[in-house]
């Protein structure tokens, strides 16, 4: 019988979640006149998922005690990963509301701060710049709209 090494797990892990994203890849409506459609990057990303799932899936996985010490992660760590990703749900929820530009200011300062990023000139001026650079270059040059929020840009 096969052992379900961690590789394995993994690579189950990736193939299934692959199959579930082509599932919902293959439903995207096609339009009748452009050239390159907008499920094809869904479309080849799905099949790299289900191709990298396999190589990880049959690769050698010869792990030492030292590599699996290594993977025990500190609960210190845990709850910064899980504070940072009730930052991004957060800004998930905040973006249609507040718009772009300030939910990403936002979230660029205070996720930066929480890290440990202590230098506040740089880290406010990359927290404004970054994001109205970001909704300048999408809305004028490439006419796509960002949620704009309660800002009248």
């Amino acid at each position: 019988m096969m052992k379900l090494t961690t590789n394995r797990k993994l690579g189950l892990f990736v193939i299934s979640f692959a199959a579930v994203y082509l599932i919902l890849s293959y439903q995207l409506p096609s339009y009748a006149y452009t050239l390159i459609d907008a499920d094809v990057v869904p479309k080849f990303l799905g099949w790299l998922l289900v191709f990298l799932g396999i190589l990880l899936f049959i690769s050698k996985d010869h792990e030492t005690a030292e590599q699996k010490a290594q993977r025990n992660i500190p609960k210190k760590e845990v709850a910064v990963l899980l504070a940072v990703v009730a930052f991004i749900f957060l800004y998930i929820f905040l973006l249609e509301i507040i718009g772009f530009v300030i939910t990403t200011v936002l979230f660029l300062f205070f996720c930066s701060r929480f890290l440990g990023y202590q230098n506040m000139k740089a880290n406010i001026l990359v927290s404004v710049l970054f994001p109205i650079t970001i909704y300048t270059l999408f809305t004028y040059l490439l006419q796509i709209s960002l949620p704009q929020g309660i800002l009248p840009l």
